[in-house]
């Protein structure tokens, strides 16, 4: 099998050749964009003082400046995101700088029901905040299939008016990103000689190439038929929401043996970077040493050698075997209309999957100590009014899961878990 990488885009570096990018340092470039794209899913946040959560915008400020002075110009982010707030945090950092130094992905966010006025106003707002009056990639935010996409935007007269700004300059690329099943993506490529797709964004990771899952559709399928129609590929969840970055210690550990100075991380973002039709892979980089972690695999980018690939398709299988939920931490099903904190509650399993201290029993060694430990730990993680007993099963959640998990299930599930200990 021939290395899917990027030609010559890079020496083999080996590994880690520095612990922080040297100034001056670039990514490598495709045309008209960066190799690494900023999510700006995540950004970091403090307490409001009201119970809630708000967007550190100095943090905002300094991470996008360091970004943009390595390379990084593509920025994705959404109307949603941060419950409204990304695009006026991503603006206020973005417009700093000179229009012509980044380039802007966002999205029409309509989930529930898409009304033609709201999708207007959606757009133009965009536009007002970025002080802008072009988007450079406006995406159909998560469509999951033809039925929905025809109902939707077609009957509304949304993607008419899309078409027209794009026609007039004000949307340079128009696409979609995607969650959903094969025929649902099938029927969408469909419609490409009909509307042109200027690209299309999917989840592919390591992990989703060839085993997604429920109803999502393997991203081996997904990129080979994007690759044969020449619509280029934009990636999220690189990293899984975080699952890649951190997994159960015997598996680190086969990656540790064959580079013992990269991070596990980078395992996941080299398998992005190494397909030749991927425009932009997107990082949701909240913290600065994530960032710089970024930095060092993109500056002098090694596309995964054929063995690498086999191995990481290796661990992918192995990753079967833990009972892990597969949620990326999108929230896209919050609120809880009950209070449940969901994505916390699936961190906090998750990571008990990933120390290896999910299977706990009578029979277990030091039970009684770890048992304890344990129940401190969620206490901490989960306040006690955001906890899995408090879901009573309404499902509204389901259909707003991109992953398609069937969520009440794995609550419930979790809720015996805790229960089991609690009266242990």
């Amino acid at each position: 099998m021939a290395t899917l990488g990027l030609g010559a885009a890079a020496a083999c570096t080996g590994g880690r050749k520095a612990e922080k990018p040297i100034e001056g340092q670039v990514i490598r470039h495709y045309p008209g964009t960066g190799l690494l794209g900023y999510g700006c899913m995540r950004w970091p946040e403090e307490d409001d003082g009201k119970g809630g959560k708000r967007i550190i915008q100095e943090e905002v400020n300094r991470l996008v400046d360091e970004a943009l002075a390595h390379g990084i110009n593509y920025f994705d982010t959404s109307p949603v995101y941060h419950d409204g707030d990304s695009e006026r945090a991503t603006a206020e950092a973005l417009c700093r700088h000179p229009r012509e130094t980044w380039q802007l992905a966002t999205k029409l966010s309509l989930f529930r029901k898409v009304d033609y006025d709201a999708a207007v106003a959606m757009f133009r707002r965009s536009l007002e905040l970025f002080q802008t009056d072009y988007i450079d990639y406006y995406l159909l935010h998560a469509l999951m299939d033809g039925a929905s996409f025809e109902e939707h935007f077609v009957k509304t007269g949304v993607l008419d008016f899309l078409l027209a700004e794009r026609e007039a300059g004000r949307i340079r690329k128009l696409g979609f990103s995607f969650h959903g099943s094969r025929e649902g993506f099938d029927a969408l490529l469909a419609q490409h000689g009909k509307y042109h797709w200027d690209f299309v964004q999917i989840q592919m990771n390591y992990l989703d190439w060839k085993h997604a899952g429920g109803r999502n559709t393997n991203a081996d399928y997904m990129y080979a038929a994007l690759a044969a129609l020449d619509i280029p590929v934009v990636i999220m969840e690189p990293l899984r929401g975080g699952d890649l970055a951190t997994l159960p210690a015997s598996l680190e550990d086969r990656l540790k043996a064959h580079r013992p100075e990269a991070s596990v991380a980078s395992w996941a973002f080299r398998f992005a970077g190494s397909f030749p039709k991927v425009l932009a892979v997107l990082s949701g980089m909240t913290y600065r040493e994530h960032l710089e972690d970024n930095l060092l695999t993109y500056i002098d980018f090694e596309p995964l050698s054929d063995d690498e690939f086999a191995l990481l398709e290796e661990i992918a299988e192995q990753i079967g075997a833990y009972p892990k939920i597969r949620c990326t931490g999108c929230r896209y099903c919050m609120p809880c209309p009950y209070g449940i904190d969901i994505p916390g509650l699936f961190k906090f399993y998750n990571s008990t999957v990933d120390n290896d201290t999910y299977l706990i029993t009578p029979e277990q060694k030091d039970f009684e100590r770890a048992r304890r430990r344990y129940m401190a730990a969620y206490d901490k993680a989960v306040q006690s009014a955001a906890q899995a007993d408090r879901c009573i099963g309404c499902a509204q959640c389901v259909s707003l899961c991109p992953q398609h998990i069937p969520i009440p299930g794995e609550i419930r599930r979790i809720d015996r878990l805790i229960e089991t200990l609690r009266q242990a």
